[in-house]
């Protein structure tokens, strides 16, 4: 156990880490019945769970009984609450809320507040999860992967680039994610097609979520240094700024 990988990542999906993991080692493992890819450097081990709080669940779980990391990191996409947060922004959260329930998670470090939901949503639901949760930024897994790290007492720490501003208004999207947490994009392509009113939509998600995972891969770039020869604290250099990083 001593030879694995310190540091536990969690995204949904490829596109929000692709250009981070192109040199790290794609290795497939079993776990609970499921085949999961992992990619694998000397310093973390990276699964993608698919979209959504279940399957950020059942990623998380694997991740954590398989490598026996020290540190979990929830990382992807998330859609901004505060009107001041721009596509690119790097944050790290300091507290999770599960929309479900209202439950928190506090982070090792962190500055903004995220609030988790199990869908995506509309201009109208951001505002109102604002003002609910006094929260920055919304996404779909993070509070399902603090606790899992909760509940096996492993530090969590988390990292989102915003992907859609406040008054972006995403096309609709939920129909088209698999219960297994994957896209249908060859479906929501045909189903878009034939809409031309969601065409300008879809190209500025495209365009944003490109720029988001440049923000946010730049970001984890850390991970493909190599390592200092006295080993510290891991949390030591998961430290954005606290006002985020564009």
């Amino acid at each position: 156990m001593s030879n694995q990988p310190k540091i536990a990542i969690v995204a949904a999906l490829e596109r929000e880490v692709r250009p981070l993991i192109k040199q790290w080692k794609p290795v497939e493992r079993e776990f609970d019945g499921r085949k999961y890819k992992f990619f694998e450097n000397g310093r973390a081990v990276l699964v993608c769970g698919g979209i959504g709080p279940e399957a950020a669940r059942r990623a998380t779980e694997a991740i954590i009984n398989l490598y026996a990391p020290v540190l979990v990191q929830s990382v992807g996409f998330a859609g901004a609450l505060d009107s001041t947060l721009k596509v690119g922004t790097v944050l790290a959260p300091v507290c999770v809320i599960d929309a479900k329930d209202g439950s928190r998670v506090e982070a090792a470090v962190g500055h903004w507040v995220l609030v988790s939901v199990d869908q995506p949503v509309s201009v109208q639901q951001k505002a109102k999860l604002a003002d609910t949760y006094w929260a920055h930024a919304v996404d779909m897994e993070a509070a399902a992967v603090a606790r899992g790290a909760q509940a096996h007492d492993i530090t969590f720490v988390g990292l989102k680039a915003i992907s859609d501003e406040a008054d972006f208004e995403m096309p609709p999207l939920s129909q088209f994610v698999t219960g297994a947490g994957q896209f249908r994009s060859a479906a929501f392509a045909g189903f878009v097609a034939l809409r031309p009113w969601l065409w300008f939509r879809v190209f500025r998600l495209a365009q944003n979520s490109d720029k988001a995972a440049v923000a946010l891969c730049a970001w984890l770039e850390q991970y493909n240094q190599e390592p200092e020869e006295e080993e510290g604290n891991p949390e030591s250099d998961l430290r954005p700024s606290a006002g985020g990083r564009n």
